[in-house]
């Protein structure tokens, strides 16, 4: 339940906001964080919230200058996290073109066009459901309200927490340049064995403190469902295939890589599918409510007499004008790519169709588990899905640019859908410190158009120098791109017919007693509840990952267990030092990823920074991760000053 009651700054003070401090504060900060999230997006598959980060930041640089407030601060992280959102929608989607073979490179223009349009129609079609789920419903939203307690407690009282941010982001910075730079050690520590042909087992965990810090934000509860999807895939699944089938020549460990990537990580498009599905049915009341209340908004015009400062959005007439002058730019793209006028205008339709209702689905689940837990790729895929069948209906399975079509679909849902739900979490902060909506959706699209900008530039270098998806001897350990890779294996699986679809099914199948058992847990009054997508992720992405992630989550949890003895709050750890710590190891790393990428990518040599010519035992790196973990757990013990 929301605690406050009253704005923080009254409707009736005015304070600067939109200010050219904040204004370049937001865009260069927008610029960075979607960056560094595109590429632990590529890398791990999930993305976190960068709204505390930058609040943080913002604090700290604005502190600089004589006159500042908290209302600059709080359009500072708005802006930000606009763009870190973007990102998800783009690594999400993009990349799939090019692992399809469609795209070569990455088409700038194209790229930004799309991400930019897809961003746009996702801050447009949070106008009126502001009101309608921060209003009205009063969503808890939770990152919205620790993002706002984060910012009041910097404007009463000051804080240091900056210097979290900088000791996390150096550590995960020296962790990455050590194994991927300079190649020291190996990025995992795994075991796999065979018996007699038929048994199988198999552990590894990635080195990388970026996942053990995904894995403290989110907390035990999801970090432990990730895991358990990865189990399933891992540990029951892989080894009943090849107890059935037999195991493929090779190496024990490549071996379950190769039977994970053509069959097994289907489960989790079942289960995506159908979780994507039940968001959709279980929101049916709160979409229909968001559709009637942007009907209303338009009635009026949004010019309503004696409106509060605070309850100020952009007028609905606007809207509905910029929802129309995007749909050009994206038909002019859909027709350059697929050359057909009236299978365009059926791709424009849809799109427009979905994007509103995955907006109004990220909103909703946003006010209920946060923006970090949305089930984005889940409602992507059932996009791609439902367009590619459709699609193949139209075009016939012979069609070439079918597949790609429906990736152009999703790209533009996914990347309104991810800049919504971070969008109502920036409002909500907004709405308990007093802010004016209507600056608010201004500084979203600044964020917006800064990191579409630049997201292009950054796939690109990273394509160049790791390459997506399936090791190749040009890139023998690429970024894994897990929803891009999947999003083009499904879309090419429908028009060529080759999809496994038996795995697909026992995926929905999964998914479906998933849900009925998080009903049972709701019904009987249990806190732990299991979210269908939680557990989809993991068993899609590669078991390395769903092991990493769990560590930062049980760190999460020992810390908690620590706050609450000592008769604290625990959530109060979602704006303290260990989150601003794990904030920082995330965007270290993934800087420092980025970096390394310019010259592989001039001199095609992943090891042209290699200091040693065979890489050191894994242990070795397992030994630094375990000690930054427990530096995590210092930290996430401490409380800000």
């Amino acid at each position: 339940m929301e605690k406050h009651h009253k704005p923080f700054i009254g409707a009736d003070i005015q304070l600067p906001e939109i200010t050219v401090k904040a204004f370049l504060l937001g865009a260069v900060l927008s610029v960075i964080l979607s960056a560094a999230n595109a590429y632990l997006g590529l890398f791990a598959g999930m993305t976190v919230s960068a709204s505390i980060p930058a609040a943080v930041i913002s604090m700290a640089v604005l502190r600089a200058f004589k006159n500042h407030n908290i209302l600059e601060n709080n359009i500072v992280q708005t802006a930000a996290s606009a763009g870190e959102s973007l990102a998800a929608g783009v690594i999400f989607t993009f990349p799939a073109l090019v692992l399809m073979g469609y795209w070569t490179d990455f088409n700038y223009l194209e790229t930004v066009l799309i991400a930019l349009c897809g961003g746009v129609l996702g801050v447009l079609f949070t106008v009126p459901l502001r009101s309608a789920l921060i209003v009205k419903q009063k969503l808890q939203f939770p990152e919205g309200v620790a993002t706002a307690e984060v910012l009041k407690t910097g404007e009463k009282s000051g804080t240091d927490a900056v210097k979290f941010l900088l000791w996390g982001s150096l550590a995960g910075a020296v962790v990455k340049l050590m194994e991927a730079g300079f190649k020291l050690w190996s990025s995992t520590f795994e075991a796999a064995t065979l018996a007699g042909n038929r048994v199988y087992a198999y552990f590894g965990m990635n080195l990388s403190p970026a996942l053990i810090a995904v894995g403290y934000i989110v907390g035990i509860r999801i970090a432990a469902l990730v895991f358990i999807g990865g189990a399933i895939s891992w540990w029951i699944a892989i080894p009943l295939y090849i107890a059935y089938y037999g195991a493929p020549e090779g190496d024990p460990g490549a071996m379950g890589g190769a039977i994970w990537s053509s069959q097994i990580r289907y489960l989790g498009v079942g289960a995506m599918v159908v979780g994507g599905l039940w968001a959709l049915i279980n929101l049916r009341s709160a979409i229909s409510m968001a559709v009637k209340s942007g009907i209303d908004a338009l009635k009026k015009g949004g010019k309503a007499a004696n409106v509060l400062r605070t309850e100020m959005d952009t007028p609905m007439s606007w809207v509905i004008i910029a929802i129309g002058a995007m749909i050009v730019p994206v038909y002019i793209i859909y027709i350059r790519e697929i050359e057909q006028v009236g299978i365009t205008v059926f791709m424009s339709i849809i799109m427009i169709i979905a994007g509103f209702l995955f907006s109004a689905v990220a909103g909703y689940m946003a006010g209920l588990v946060g923006s970090s837990n949305n089930p984005i790729s889940g409602v992507t895929i059932a996009t791609i899905l439902t367009s590619a069948l459709i699609l193949l209906a139209l075009l016939g399975s012979g069609a070439e640019k079918g597949p790609a079509a429906a990736i152009l679909i999703g790209a533009v849902v996914c990347c309104a859908a991810a800049i919504a739900g971070d969008n109502m979490q920036d409002l909500k902060a907004g709405h308990i410190l007093g802010a004016t909506p209507r600056n608010q959706q201004i500084m979203q699209m600044v964020g917006v158009v800064a990191a579409a900008v630049v997201l292009p530039l950054v796939l690109q270098l990273l394509n160049t120098a790791k390459g997506f998806g399936v090791p190749t001897e040009a890139h023998p350990d690429p970024l894994t791109a897990p929803q891009a890779t999947l999003m083009a294996s499904v879309a090419e699986g429908v028009f060529s017919g080759n999809l496994p679809w038996d795995m697909v099914y026992i995926g929905a199948a999964l998914g479906a007693v998933i849900i009925l058992i998080d009903r049972y847990q709701e019904a009987r009054g249990s806190s732990f509840r299991v979210p269908v997508l939680a557990v989809a992720v993991g068993l899609y992405l590669p078991f390395e990952l769903d092991s990493a992630i769990m560590v930062g989550g049980i760190i999460a949890w020992l810390v908690s267990r620590y706050q609450s003895s000592r008769g604290k709050n625990t959530e109060e750890m979602e704006g303290g030092p260990g989150l601003l710590f794990a904030s920082g190891l995330i965007t270290g790393e993934a800087l420092i990823g980025i970096f390394l990428a310019i010259p592989v990518a001039i001199t095609k040599d992943d090891r042209v920074l290699a200091l040693v010519e065979n890489s050191l035992p894994s242990v070795i790196g397992l030994i630094v991760v375990l000690g930054i973990c427990y530096w995590l757990y210092q930290v996430g013990k401490k409380e800000l000053a």
